[in-house]
């Protein structure tokens, strides 16, 4: 199993995690479309606009590697703005190659392509250092 070096854990000041740690020893649990209701938490629609912000900062418009890349946090996303990049594409793989759908993504989540948006959610907690003088 890759692991993203440089991409999020998690959403800074949550407990909605972006990546794993290791591979799991049951199976590789397969990416499936969830369905995103209009009545979600406000702070569920964050986490994902947050993982797509990491995920367009970190891959743009190229194809990546499943990886380390939580399953769950990415099946909110999988289907609409993050799509196979290959055929046949096996969603139970650790090494399936994914994409992101640029135009889906800017018109579902404006704010994770807009760089002044995330300001209090920025994913660089190194920057925050300078501000505690």
């Amino acid at each position: 199993m890759l692991k993203h070096r440089g991409f999020p854990g998690r959403m800074p000041g949550t407990d909605f995690q972006f990546v794993i740690r290791r591979a799991n020893p049951k199976g590789v649990t397969p990416l499936k479309r969830l369905e995103r209701y209009r009545d979600r938490r406000p702070a569920d629609k964050r986490a994902d606009a947050a993982f797509m912000k990491a995920l367009w900062e970190h891959f743009g418009d190229q194809p990546f590697e499943r990886g380390n890349l939580d399953a769950g946090r990415l099946s909110w996303l999988f289907g609409r703005e993050v799509k196979p990049a290959e055929e046949p594409f096996d969603p139970a793989s650790y090494d399936a190659l994914l994409v992101i759908d640029e135009r889906l993504a800017r018109t579902s989540f404006p704010d994770a392509f807009d760089q002044d948006a995330f300001d209090e959610n920025d994913l660089d907690a190194e920057d925050d250092e300078d501000d505690w003088a």
